[in-house]
């Protein structure tokens, strides 16, 4: 059963807007991957050391995908800093703890780059466990 993203009820209108373009970003990105093969484990998945955008496999691999959305490929390329590297890191290790099944499967960490007006950019291995 999927779970409802529910919008922050508090906060300005920016910060629900910046929500807004987030979700927005993520199903882009998360149908890109569908349409590559891929299919969708989980979205915005949340353990205590962190949350990964999205969790997509395909055959024996198990993807983490840290969505980005900016103005430009460039700015959302920068905006995967070492810290959210070992955030997402720590997140896919809590994923596993979870579903030990997936264990066995080879694992990658994504980046998927979202623009205004272009098709998401999907960077295969854009990082690794050691950040």
């Amino acid at each position: 059963m999927a779970r409802r993203i529910e919008p922050p009820s508090a906060g300005s209108p920016e910060r629900r807007a910046a929500f807004a373009r987030g979700l927005s970003a993520e199903s882009r990105a998360a149908l890109l991957l569908i349409a590559k093969g891929y299919r969708i484990a989980a979205r915005r998945w949340k353990s205590p050391v962190g949350e990964i955008d999205i969790v997509a496999r395909r055959r024996n691999l198990l993807v983490f995908v840290e969505v980005k959305a900016r103005a430009g490929f460039d700015e959302a390329a920068f905006a995967v800093t070492p810290y959210q590297r070992r955030r997402i890191i720590s997140a896919a290790r809590a994923w596993l703890a979870r579903h030990p099944d997936d264990a066995t499967c080879a694992m990658r960490f994504d980046a998927m780059l979202v623009v205004p007006w272009r098709l998401p950019r999907h960077m295969p291995g854009a990082f690794d466990e050691d950040g």
